[in-house]
């Protein structure tokens, strides 16, 4: 006799996420939105049943129950007290998996979207990395300079996509021209 699987509570879903990998509290909210909303339906519906069960002279005042955003933020909250949920654990593994294959540009745009930034130190060691992280990636992509104008425009919308600077990207490229010349 086959039994159905345990569904997780609200809490063992967001920690099973949070031990694969760091999540921002934007990208977990969203995850763990459509659970919630179950959660809590069903919550309701348990409500339901056991105040249509009680006799009307035991009637108390029913409590109010929590929408799915209040029963998600109450947990979210918990899990950053508790250091389970961390932005700055989140924009550090982000940065550090980004680094090697993505510009200042780029990063800064990813983690915008999970409403996060870089301090000011993290930054200013990302600027000062940018050249030859691009240099890195344009070797490793392309390993020799561009003969045409046309190969050099790849080689340069290539490092555009992956959100080099202008500046950077100029120099990695020219600097490229400038190796096969001398």
């Amino acid at each position: 006799m086959a039994t159905a699987p345990a569904r997780l509570s609200l809490k063992a879903r967001a920690l099973k996420l949070l031990a694969q990998r760091e999540h921002s509290r934007i990208e977990l909210r969203r995850k763990l939105l459509p659970h919630a909303q179950a959660f809590c339906e069903a919550r309701r519906q348990a409500h339901e049943q056991a105040t249509d069960q009680q006799a009307p002279d035991d009637a108390q005042p029913a409590e109010p129950l929590e929408t799915p955003n209040q029963c998600l933020d109450k947990l979210l909250d918990w899990l950053q007290a508790h250091r389970y949920l961390s932005e700055e654990r989140f924009v550090e593994s982000r940065v550090h998996a980004r680094a090697t294959r993505f510009g200042n540009t780029r990063i800064r745009l990813e983690l915008a979207q999970h409403g996060l930034a870089l301090d000011a130190e993290q930054a200013a060691q990302l600027r000062q990395s940018e050249l030859e992280r691009a240099r890195t990636l344009w070797q490793r992509r392309f390993g020799s300079p561009a003969t045409d104008p046309a190969g050099r425009a790849k080689q340069m919308r290539f490092l555009a996509g992956r959100g080099f600077s202008g500046e950077t990207i100029r120099r990695v490229v020219q600097g490229a021209d400038d190796e096969a010349c001398g």
